[in-house]
C-alpha cells in the first residue's frame, strides 16, 4: 500500500480507497495534489479492466466523459478530466460527501420513519432542475444534444451533507453523436425505473426520464417502489400494465396538488405526461413555495445530518459521485493501474 501511495504521489493523485464497484466502472476516492500543499478530494472512475479492451465500452466511457464535461450545473455531478493509461480510461469527477437516495430511503426504514412530504418533493424538484438543464443542452455548434439520461434511479441521486442534490452517472445516456445506442434492440435502464417506452423497446426522448422521476417521487414518499417485483420481467410488466393507484390512499398526507403532479408524471401515454422537466419542476416548486416557506438546501442538510448522526467537522467521507456506496462497504485500495494526467 505504501508503494502504491508513492506511485500516485508522483503523478499528483493519492488514492485513498475504493468506494464503488458497479456497471462498467470502479470508483476510488482520491486526493489531487498540487503546489503549496494543495489537496482536493475527487472521485476517480476507472473503466473495468475486463471491459477496457472492448471498443463498445470504451466508446461509451469516452462518450459519457465528453457529454458531462460541459454539463456544469449545481444539480449535476461535475467531471473534471478524462485520461488514459495503458489503454484503460479514467475520469476525475466531483466528490460528493454525503449519501445517495437509496441510502436515504433505507435509513428511514431502519429508524421507522417516513420521509417528510416536503423534503421528498424538494429532493425530486432538484433532480427535475438538473434534468431541465441537461435536456435543453446544446453543443458548441448550437445543435440540440437531445440528452436522455435513461437511468434515473436512487443510486444515481447524490445528496451532500450540506444539502446539495446532484444527478450522476450518465453512463447509458443517449445524446447526439456521443453515446453508443441500440434502442429498439436492447433495454437501457433498470427494470423497476423504466418508462413504458423503454420497457416496450421504443425509441425514447426526454419524457422517459420524467416517468422515472415520477417513480422516484412515489418511492421517496412511500418508502418502496410500487413497480418492483422479484422477477425482472414482472417489474417491466408492472410498468406497462399495473393499475396506477391514488397515492393519497397509500399515504394520506399526500394532498390533491401533489397527487396531481404524481399522476401526470406517471402517464403511460407520453403525450399526456409532463412534456418537459421544467414543467414538472415548476409544478413542484409551486406546490412547495406558493403558500409557505418551503424546504431549502440548508434545511435538507440539517435533516440529513440529524438522520445519519453526522457531527461537524465531518469524519472520513462516505459518499461519492458516479456511484452509490454505503459507508460499511468501503475497502482498502487494491492496486489499480497507474494513472497519467498527460
Amino acid at each position: 500500500m505504501s508503494a502504491l501511495k508513492h506511485i500516485f504521489n508522483e503523478i499528483h493523485y493519492e488514492m485513498v480507497r475504493k468506494i464503488a464497484d458497479g456497471g462498467m466502472g470502479v470508483v476510488y476516492e482520491a486526493e489531487q495534489l498540487g503546489a503549496g500543499r494543495f489537496r482536493k478530494v475527487v472521485a476517480v472512475k476507472l473503466i473495468r479492466e475486463e471491459y477496457s479492451a472492448i471498443e463498445e465500452f470504451q466508446r461509451n466511457f469516452i462518450g459519457e466523459a465528453r457529454l458531462v464535461a460541459d454539463l456544469i450545473h449545481t444539480n449535476i455531478v461535475q467531471t473534471y478530466h478524462l485520461g488514459q493509461v495503458g489503454g484503460q480510461y479514467f475520469m476525475v469527477m466531483e466528490y460528493v460527501r454525503g449519501v445517495n437516495l437509496e441510502q436515504f430511503i433505507d435509513r428511514h426504514r431502519t429508524v421507522g420513519r417516513m420521509v417528510p412530504i416536503d423534503i421528498g418533493a424538494f429532493i425530486i424538484s432538484r433532480i427535475a432542475r438538473g434534468l431541465a438543464y441537461a435536456h435543453q443542452k446544446c453543443d458548441r455548434e448550437s445543435r440540440h444534444l437531445n440528452i436522455v439520461h435513461r437511468d434515473i434511479g436512487p443510486k444515481n441521486i447524490m445528496m451532500a451533507y450540506e444539502g446539495d442534490v446532484k444527478l450522476t452517472d450518465f453512463g447509458i445516456a443517449k445524446a447526439l453523436d456521443l453515446m453508443y445506442n441500440e434502442e429498439g434492440k436492447v433495454i437501457a435502464g433498470k427494470d423497476e425505473y423504466l418508462s413504458p417506452e423503454q420497457a416496450n423497446y421504443a425509441v425514447t426522448d426526454s419524457r422517459a426520464d420524467l416517468f422515472a422521476l415520477g417513480i422516484l417521487l412515489t418511492e421517496v414518499l412511500l418508502g418502496r417502489n410500487i413497480f418492483r417485483a422479484p422477477e425482472r420481467l414482472q417489474s417491466r410488466r408492472n410498468i406497462l400494465t399495473m393499475s396506477i393507484p391514488r397515492f393519497s390512499t397509500l399515504r394520506p398526507e399526500i394532498d390533491g396538488r401533489l397527487e396531481a403532479i404524481i399522476q401526470k408524471a406517471l402517464q403511460r401515454d407520453r403525450d399526456k405526461r409532463y412534456q418537459t422537466a421544467f414543467e414538472m419542476l415548476n409544478d413542484l416548486e409551486l406546490y412547495l413555495y406558493s403558500d409557505r416557506y418551503g424546504p431549502t438546501n440548508e434545511k435538507l442538510g440539517t435533516y440529513l445530518k440529524d438522520l445519519f448522526g453526522v457531527i461537524d467537522p465531518l469524519p472520513a467521507p462516505v459518499g461519492a459521485s458516479a456511484a452509490a456506496v454505503a459507508p460499511a462497504s468501503v475497502e482498502p485500495v487494491p492496486a489499480p493501474p497507474r494513472v497519467s494526467l498527460s
